[in-house]
């Protein structure tokens, strides 16, 4: 028996574990007003950013140079409290510029290890496709399990940790495509595109916004951050929209304009952003348009196109449009 959306959302009620801390809330509340402040007109993609970072994940930021990407990283990093770190990738980058070498020290007669830019508890790698796949994939365990190993030694990464990676278009030269398994680690995508002519105006008489962002004060603490994690994740999942989940992602493995579906790494991905979403609204409950609200930004970047080997955000929309709420 089919559902409606509002039936689903009334199932998706049920069982709520408690509205979320009103005092956490304003303060993520007062954040997005800031960020808003500074990435004019793109308020959207903003949310869907701290979403993605209230879920635990990374944000991979795809556009053409010059639209914000890395004032909107600057800005999330002061907003939040965090320690920052940027380094630029390069064709030359090696593994060791990113995690960091051991190097022996005469005096103490023994190796000593140099932490890299990535012991930081936010990583912006600018223009990630611009490195070889090899730089790439050094980041591959400090996006997963936040540690790196080297030397035999496991070092764990600070808490919070987050990589928000800059992508210019495959199409401009220089650059290296992503493989599916880096595009996997990243939660989301984003893409800020062109602002509003209303919003470009006031960005042409403000003369920028770089510096406004280098200038923001810290409306959370990294403590506050993990706090709001927790309660983001504690937002209630009915069985109801489980299985809307689920259908979504059923769809996308039979979908016939793709290499592969969404795996289920993506589902868990999909549902904690979900949560975030719903969080950021006031909710104790995913509703079904929370999981529509993100979907697209979760799935595209890992749904590649048979016959180009792009991500197909064109797919993830069709399957919004065609899978009914079960």
């Amino acid at each position: 028996m089919t559902r409606t959306l509002s039936s689903l959302s009334r199932a998706s009620a049920e069982g709520g574990v408690g509205q979320p801390d009103a005092g956490l809330s304003a303060l993520v509340a007062a954040t997005l007003a800031q960020l808003d402040r500074v990435i004019l007109g793109k308020s959207g993609q903003v949310r869907l950013s701290l979403a993605c970072l209230l879920a635990g994940g990374h944000l991979l930021l795809e556009d053409v140079p010059g639209v914000g990407k890395t004032t909107l990283a600057q800005a999330i990093a002061a907003s939040l409290g965090l320690h920052f770190s940027r380094l630029q990738f390069t064709s030359d980058l090696l593994p060791a510029d990113l995690l960091g070498v051991s190097i022996y020290e005469p005096a103490a007669r023994e190796f000593r290890f140099h932490e890299g830019p990535v012991f930081t508890q936010l990583l912006l790698a600018d223009e990630i496709n611009r490195a070889t796949p090899k730089t790439q994939s050094a980041l591959l365990e400090a996006m997963e399990e936040r540690q790196v190993s080297e030397g035999g030694t496991t070092r764990p990464l600070p808490s919070p940790f987050f990589v928000i990676a800059t992508q210019n278009p495959a199409s401009q030269l220089g650059t290296f495509a992503l493989p599916e398994s880096q595009l996997d680690r990243f939660l989301m995508t984003v893409s800020l595109g062109y602002p509003d002519p209303r919003a470009e105006r006031e960005l042409l008489l403000a003369g920028g916004r770089r510096d406004a962002a280098r200038e923001l004060s810290a409306v959370l603490t990294p403590h506050a951050l993990l706090a709001a994690q927790e309660s983001a994740a504690a937002v209630h999942v009915s069985g109801a929209l489980a299985d809307y989940v689920l259908a979504l992602i059923t769809a996308s493995r039979a979908h016939p304009d793709v290499q592969a579906g969404l795996s289920p790494r993506a589902a868990l991905g999909l549902l904690a952003a979900a949560r975030a979403w719903a969080w950021l609204a006031g909710r104790a409950h995913v509703l079904p348009e929370d999981v529509q609200a993100v979907f697209g930004s979760v799935a595209a970047h890992r749904l590649l196109g048979r016959a180009t080997g792009a991500p197909s955000p064109a797919v993830a929309a069709q399957l919004l449009g065609v899978v009914a709420i079960p």
